[in-house]
């Protein structure tokens, strides 16, 4: 019997979905994905979280999988911000939260440099102010406001008839001290990745509370996102996740907030280990301020079964 306590089922569960379709041809790709959104909501999950990284657009899967699943939140988590003019955004998210019957949770982020520059070719300058900036646009546009707006990373000048989305969730990718600020202040909260208990409790939750609390904001939603996997063998899994994640450990943003956990690899802050341990992790994450727990199940096709079946019951 799973002992599970009061704090892990006070959060809403959600699930990270597969968004790796490089093998796939389109519309199997398509429909693969429509089909974890629809088992998720009949396994009674909260909310599904789609990448924008090199696979599928997120914005786009969302509207065309999302139309035809009732009944569960759909979030981004996340897209970046460089790439995409705030008007530009505002326009997709918009058609997106039209298409889900106002469904949609839009999770930004700004990547990383050597995504934005290296790859995209765009200047990775000043990213606290280019997120101030990109906020000061995208927000009274998804609210239907029009907006002229002259900064020092961005200008605006327009006006979008799109139906608007005064309510829609808006959260960052924030885990440093200025863009928590930015979530709190400005935003609905952050959708975390790689930030565990004590990063949360002791950093996080604090710092995105008490900018809320000063800008006469609600209480902010803090979306954390980690690796799951239920299993008998948890060094096993802890070292499975070093391999699959490894990337996350070199990248400047996700090296900082490992080491504000007192984590050396991915591996130390993924959730692995038998339904019990599961659980008692969850309620620890609750318990430091999380409202929304987002898995991303990995291992073998048993263990995800097992985090699945675990993540129901709570």
């Amino acid at each position: 019997m799973v002992s599970i306590g009061n704090g892990a089922s006070a959060v809403r569960m959600g699930i990270m979905l597969n968004n790796d379709v490089s093998k796939s041809r389109p519309s199997d790709a398509i429909d693969a994905l429509e089909r974890q959104v629809a088992q998720s909501a009949a396994d009674g999950f909260s909310s599904v979280w789609l990448s924008h990284i090199f696979g599928f657009d997120a914005l786009t899967a969302l509207a065309v999988v999302g139309r035809n699943v009732p009944g569960i939140e759909l979030g981004t988590a996340v897209v970046p911000t460089y790439p995409h003019h705030p008007g530009v955004l505002a326009q997709q998210a918009l058609t997106v939260n039209a298409a889900v019957g106002g469904r949609f949770a839009l999770g930004i982020g700004l990547s990383h440099k050597i995504v934005i520059e290296d790859m995209y070719g765009y200047s990775f300058d000043r990213p606290a102010r280019h997120m101030r900036e990109y906020l000061s646009v995208l927000l009274p546009l998804l609210r239907g406001e029009p907006v002229s707006f002259e900064g020092e990373t961005l200008r605006a000048n327009l006006e979008l008839s799109a139906p608007p989305a005064p309510d829609m969730p808006v959260l960052i990718a924030a885990l440093a001290p200025r863009m928590l600020k930015l979530a709190g202040a400005m935003a609905d909260g952050t959708v975390l990745w790689m930030a565990g208990r004590k990063a949360v409790a002791e950093h996080i939750a604090p710092s995105i509370t008490k900018a809320a609390e000063e800008a006469g904001r609600p209480a902010p939603r803090i979306v954390c996102a980690l690796p799951v996997c239920v299993t008998d063998d948890a060094e096993a899994a802890s070292a499975r996740a070093d391999q699959i994640f490894e990337i996350y450990g070199q990248l400047p943003s996700y090296r900082a907030v490992l080491e504000r956990e007192g984590a050396e690899r991915p591996g130390q802050v993924a959730v692995v280990g038998d339904e019990e341990t599961v659980a008692r992790r969850l309620d620890d994450l609750a318990a430091a301020g999380v409202t929304d727990f987002v898995a991303s199940p990995f291992g073998s096709a048993e263990s995800v079964a097992r985090t699945r079946e675990l993540l129901r019951s709570i």
